[in-house]
């Protein structure tokens, strides 16, 4: 409020979940640049650059455009010592979308849904992605803990999505719902989505087909032979999950062709997801940071992928369960690196390979400790 309330100047999209809800997000945004609107996107956390988790039409803001607004916030921050990092980026992305007079603000969750920051916002329709374990110290040590944290961004009079989840997450979410006395689209069950096929280009693959029906109509499906540059089969359910929302947006009356999701679709880009840096030798790179999101990038590689053996680079934060993660990659692994990155958080190789001799005495036979992601690579 002391910034004039900028997250009322714009419409919003607001997305939470455990996994997918970034690759959603950046779906959503691509969709709507397509159709012609200007847009801000608010993700978390940054790859490269810290100027990524505040966007324009797509673009990071500059350098510049970072300073003004961190100026712009200074007078209130040095009397406002409560306020954390995140709430003042979170108010920072809202000043810029406002001043920037964006049609939508398209909003990821930073972390649960209920008390997070970006939950301020009073969207047109609330999404809400895969619900899997993570964060658990933070949100709760069972599913159900968890959904009811995500479904915090449900309001009254605003539509929400859901991807596909598990029946103790549905439960909660449907419960949600008729509290707040609002809709519930269920993706599983009022949309759907099936594999079409790969895309490949004269250095390899580079994408995937899919259509997107409404159940009982897969004989003529509302989005037929969509492209998606992004790999893997929980990518096409992120992808339904977007077109589903942005159906909940058409319904208010925005408009938005079925060309502009054909489009948004097509130009979408969010690296780092099964991302493919080089072809010879084919290097992949992925975030997968829990359990669950390991077990569908190994499902991705099986499906997606032709290859002889796998070499594995490894590193994770202190906040993560390595033991989960390595337990299923290590032995899909011919020889693996393990690493720190260059952050605070990280753990050291060492403290990795103790990890590794938990799960199997003999992996050291088979593993590098590496000081650098750069000698590792």
């Amino acid at each position: 409020s002391q910034l004039g309330d900028p997250h009322r100047a714009f419409r919003s999209v607001h997305i939470a979940g455990t996994k997918g809800k970034g690759s959603t997000t950046a779906m959503i945004d691509s969709i709507l640049r397509a159709a012609g609107y200007r847009t801000g996107m608010y993700t978390s956390p940054h790859l490269h650059t810290f100027r990524e988790r505040i966007r324009l039409n797509g673009e990071p803001v500059s350098e510049d455009d970072i300073i003004a607004l961190v100026k712009r916030l200074l007078p209130i921050l040095e009397t406002r010592y409560e306020v954390t990092v995140f709430e003042a980026i979170t108010a920072m992305a809202m000043l810029a979308y406002a001043e920037q007079q964006v049609d939508f603000g398209v909003f990821e969750v930073g972390l649960g849904g209920r008390l997070d920051a970006t939950n301020v916002l009073q969207p047109l329709v609330s999404v809400i992605t895969s619900i899997s374990l993570d964060h658990m110290n933070v949100l709760g040590y069972t599913i159900e803990a968890i959904a009811g944290e995500k479904a915090g961004i449900i309001k009254p009079a605003t539509p929400a999505v859901s991807a596909p989840q598990r029946p103790e997450a549905t439960q909660v979410i449907r419960d949600t719902c008729a509290q707040h006395g609002v809709a519930l689209i269920s993706v599983g069950e009022d949309w759907a989505w099936r594999f079409a096929g790969t895309i490949s280009g004269p250095e390899g693959l580079v994408g995937q087909r899919m259509d997107i029906y409404r159940p009982g109509h897969e004989g003529t499906p509302e989005y037929p032979d969509l492209e998606l540059p992004l790999l893997g089969a929980h990518q096409l359910e992120n992808a339904c999950t977007a077109v589903a929302a942005i159906e909940v947006l058409r319904a208010s009356g925005i408009a938005i062709a079925p060309e502009a999701v054909r489009q948004g679709l097509a130009q979408v880009r969010w690296p780092g997801r099964m991302e493919i840096l080089g072809r010879k030798p084919l290097v992949v790179v992925d975030g997968a940071h829990n359990a669950y999101s390991v077990q569908r990038l190994i499902e991705a590689l099986r499906s997606y992928v032709q290859y002889r053996r796998v070499l594995l680079i490894f590193g994770a934060g202190h906040t993560h369960s390595s033991q989960d993660m390595l337990g299923q990659l290590a032995p899909l692994s011919s020889m693996l690196y393990v690493t720190q990155a260059h952050h605070p958080k990280a753990m050291t190789g060492e403290e990795l390979q103790v990890v590794l001799q938990t799960i199997n005495e003999k992996q050291s036979d088979v593993t590098c400790i590496c000081a650098t992601v750069a000698e590792a690579v």
